[in-house]
């Protein structure tokens, strides 16, 4: 099909069809290499239980699809960390709200000229 798409869109460009002969071998050969991920083999008979949990991608060692991290994290220590981290960004942003200085000084303080008009406002002359 694609051959005879790309072969008569050559024709309409005015071409001699080396480029729909060129289109089609390469669609068809995927350039030699094949398919990305191995051969795509049709099942026969029915899968396994828990077949999908299974990347087999044609290598002679198929890996489990989902990491197993149940045996290596409790429970619990699942929960210190969770609540560890939780902990320093709330900090963190309590941290950053004390420390706002435009939240203090919410304008620029005023200069005024003559040491900020210090006889003007009742200083020492």
């Amino acid at each position: 099909m694609a051959g005879r798409l790309s072969n008569v869109a050559s024709r309409i460009m005015g071409g001699n069809g080396v480029v729909a002969r060129s289109v089609a071998t390469s669609l068809r050969l995927r350039s030699g290499m094949g398919l990305p991920v191995g051969k795509h083999i049709v099942p026969d008979k029915p899968l396994p239980t828990n077949d999908e949990l299974v990347w087999d991608n044609g290598t002679p060692f198929p890996e489990p699809a989902i990491d197993r991290i149940a045996d290596t994290v409790g429970k619990y220590e699942a929960l210190a960390w969770l609540c560890g981290g939780l902990s320093f960004f709330a900090s963190l942003g309590l941290l950053a709200v004390g420390n706002d200085k435009a939240s203090k000084i919410p304008f620029t303080p005023k200069v005024y000229p003559y040491d900020n008009l210090r006889v003007e406002l009742g200083g020492e002359p």
